[in-house]
This record gives C-alpha cells, structure tokens and sequence, in this order.
C-alpha cells in the first residue's frame, strides 16, 4: 500500500509538471531582455511596456473585456431566472430542461461556433432579402440585414455563458428553504418584494459565482469567437494571428497576464466556495 501511494505521488508530481512547467519557462523569458526563448540574458519589464504600447492588442484587449463584462452580466441575469424557472418545474420537465442546458457545455467548441456562424450568416441573407422586398413594395430605402461582428459576437458570448450561470445557481436553489418565499408572503410582501430581499440574498453565493464563471469563459474564448466575430479583433484571436509570424515576448508578456488574471478568478471562486461549505457545516451544526 505504502508503495502504491508513493508512486501515485510520483505520478501526479510528473503530471503537474508537465502541465505547469511550460508556463513556468513562459512566465520566466517574458522577462527575457532579448528575444531569445532558449538563452537567457538578463532581466527587464521592458516587453511588458512594449505590450501596454501596442495599440493593436490594446484595442483587442478594450474589445475582449467590453464584451465579456457585457456578456456576463446579461448571461447571470437571464441564467438566474432561467435556474429559478427550472427549479419551479415538475421532474419530468426539469430533468428534460437540464439535458438540453448540459449540451452546450459538454458540445464541442466548434460546433457552436461554426453553427452560430451558419446561424448568423443565414439570418442575415434572409433579412437582406426581406429588406430588399420592403424596400421595392414601399418605396423607401429599408435595410435590416447584418454583418457578423461586435453584435453577434456578444450574442454568441451570451448564449454559451448561460447554461454555466444555470449550473452555478441551482445548487443554491436546492439548498434554500422552501417555507422563506411563503412566510415572507404572509408577512406581508408582495412576490416581487420576496423574490428579491428574501430569494436574491439567499442564492447570491450562486449567482456571483455564475458572474466570474461567465466572464473567465468569455475572456478565455477563441473558437466561438473566431467564428462569430467577423472583423472585430478579440484577445485570443489577436494571439493566434501573432502566432502566425515569430512569436515575440510580447506573447509571452500576454500571456503571463492572462495566466494571472484567470488564475485570480479561479482563487476567488474556490475561496468562495469554500467559505459558503464552512458556513453551512456551521449552521447545520448549529441546527443539530
């Protein structure tokens, strides 16, 4: 036994480090003072300041946060009331519901973006003829069709953030006691008024959760957004297009940042929910 446990150590130390140490020798040459990605040199910050100049991966950068802090707050909105929906259901139609909101997160990235493109693509012909159609029939310049860009771009985000922001705040739901919506009614509230001072409070762990979920996934896209985003320039899909030519440190700067910045929000989700388990054992204890 104790030898099994020593080389499953082992081998879960070899598999951390395979995983891990390319983003160790990453992080390390984004310091690099030269270009070289095998020697190195000295260090500096000066490929950090290069990349704060670079008015192109700043622009994609500015796009990249507009719309995933867009798409996540739409998402957590209609997610929440999507969970509450579902919650509410008979079994059969709840588990029927649940199903289908799993799709989009087990369903290959590229089929989602490739089928939101074909979607797009073949709303917009048909609304250019319909434009066409109107026009010639009233006599007046009538344009209703679109391009694939920002538009479509934070519909796509929404749409592949929700099942995320239902999953977050389900369980939360389960967890509430179903006599709080009822007491608060005969004291008086209206629905709206229990819905949002006694419910809202009490899945807020969920719901928050939902949020940061929802704007990691959105930040960290490139598939679904390669597909949907037409001429507007995302994070990830400027990363690939430098790729394209010598990888500079300015990548590796980038990519440091992104490293960081995601790893931030997974800490805080785990902090989160962490402390909501040890508030929970408390209060159960307390009951018991």
């Amino acid at each position: 036994m104790r030898k099994r446990s020593i080389s499953g150590r082992v081998l879960m130390a070899l598999v951390f480090v395979f995983l891990y140490a390319p983003i160790f020798v990453l992080i390390v040459f984004s310091f690099n003072s030269t270009k070289s990605r095998t020697v190195w040199t000295g260090f500096t910050f000066d490929w950090y300041l290069k990349l704060f100049q670079d008015s192109t991966i700043m622009g994609s950068l500015y796009v990249t946060l507009l719309v995933s802090a867009i798409a996540a707050v739409i998402a957590t909105v209609a997610g929440t009331v999507a969970a509450v929906g579902i919650f509410n259901m008979k079994r059969r139609h709840r588990n029927t519901i649940l199903a289908l909101n799993n799709i989009p997160v087990i369903n290959a990235d590229i089929i989602t973006g490739v089928s939101m493109s074909l979607l797009f693509i073949s709303s917009a012909a048909i609304l250019t003829k319909v434009s066409l159609s109107l026009s010639s029939l009233l006599g007046i310049n009538i344009n209703l069709g679109f391009k694939l860009g920002f538009g479509t771009l934070l519909i796509a985000h929404i749409t592949f953030n929700v099942p995320y922001v239902i999953l977050s705040v389900l369980p939360k739901l389960r967890q509430l006691d179903n006599n709080l919506f009822e007491a608060a009614q005969d004291l008086g509230a209206t629905w709206i008024q229990a819905f949002f001072k006694v419910i809202i409070p009490e899945i807020r762990p969920g719901i928050v959760n939902g949020l940061i979920i929802a704007f990691t996934m959105s930040v960290d896209d490139f598939v679904i957004s390669y597909f949907t985003a037409g001429h507007v320039q995302t994070l990830s899909m400027t990363i690939y297009a430098m790729t394209k030519r010598r990888i500079t440190p300015e990548i590796n700067a980038l990519s440091t940042l992104l490293f960081i910045t995601v790893l931030f929000m997974l800490i805080i989700i785990n902090v989160r929910q962490s402390s909501q388990e040890k508030k929970l054992k408390k209060l159960r204890s307390k009951l018991s």
